[in-house]
């Protein structure tokens, strides 16, 4: 069984009179990739900004990996990765020498830190460009090198701090493939982000945070059932059939043009299994299925009344 990487309970904190977070519970378990998402202003950068020991928080109980941030915050260091929202790279160095910086400033030694700067030259596609400025990378290699150097020093636990923004559909998604192979390496990712796309793809758990508070949290499939709106939509090939479905089953909404049939479902796999039971019963043949679910947008938008979109 796993055990939770990053356990938080009533996280609090306030610059001034303005209070940034009230209250925050998390538990994110090991090998896992969890999504707090919010818009902006939420306090998703001050929550990975504590839990990577940058700030201190004015109250609350913290474990990474075991460890307190406040208490022993170089045992915390020693087993995470950060990556933020802009990248951390020297334009003036070449892509190995950023990451040969990076293993000193992680004390390896000189034949550790060569190889592991080139084992991730070569994971990231950057080998070929090792040795060119990164003043001449793209958005996308920049961010692929600024994961290479969070990577440097093995972390247990990484924080990434909204990765994707400003990349093009290609490189978030090539990043996207990146976070995924980690997880399967059993490494644990809090990956904060406004794309509602990019919590849906990558994420086992997903918070949803505003004004401070975590507003629900779940996975995505179980949060997307928290509000109405899911149905499931059958298409036929006649009337007699469409026909026949409306009377059979109570409720739905017909479009006698398009030949459909919509019945209102939280798109579980028990009220697909009963729908279908009743139209076996019926005898009616259906051409298509198809289920429609609230997105995670959706659902952010009926608990706070605004969209995560910036």
């Amino acid at each position: 069984m796993t055990h939770p990487a990053i356990a938080v309970t009533g996280l609090r904190k306030s610059y001034g009179d303005k209070l940034v977070l009230d209250g925050v519970d998390l538990t994110v378990m090991e090998g896992s990739v969890f999504a707090l998402l919010g818009p902006n202003g939420a306090g998703k950068t001050t929550t990975v900004q504590i839990l990577s020991t940058l700030i201190p928080c004015d109250a609350g109980h913290i474990r990474i990996a075991g460890h307190d941030p406040a208490r022993d915050p170089d045992a915390v260091r020693d087993v995470i990765g950060v990556t933020g929202q802009f990248s951390a790279v020297d334009n003036l160095l070449t892509g190995e020498e950023n990451l040969r910086l990076m293993a000193d400033l992680r004390h390896l030694d000189n034949r550790t830190g060569r190889e592991r700067a080139a084992r991730l030259l070569r994971q990231f596609d950057l080998a070929d460009s090792s040795r060119k400025p990164v003043s001449t990378y793209s958005g996308g290699m920049r961010r692929r090198l600024d994961l290479a150097m969070t990577l440097i020093g093995e972390p247990r636990v990484i924080f990434l701090d909204e990765p994707t923004t400003g990349l093009d559909p290609r490189s978030r998604r090539a990043m996207w493939e990146t976070i995924r192979s980690l997880a399967a390496q059993g490494v644990t990712i809090l990956l904060t982000t406004q794309y509602l796309e990019e919590a849906d793809q990558l994420a086992d758990q997903v918070a949803l945070l505003d004004r401070g508070h975590i507003v629900a949290q779940g996975r995505p499939d179980e949060l997307k059932r928290l509000i109405p709106g899911g149905h499931i939509r059958l298409q036929f090939n006649d009337v007699q059939c469409l026909e026949a479905a409306a009377h059979a089953l109570d409720g739905s909404h017909r479009d006698d043009e398009a030949l459909t049939l919509q019945i209102a479902s939280d798109g579980g796999v028990a009220s697909l299994r009963t729908l279908l039971d009743r139209l076996d019963r019926a005898r009616i043949e259906v051409a298509e299925l198809s289920v429609h679910t609230p997105d995670l947008d959706d659902v952010f938008l009926a608990l706070t009344g605004e969209r995560t979109a910036p």
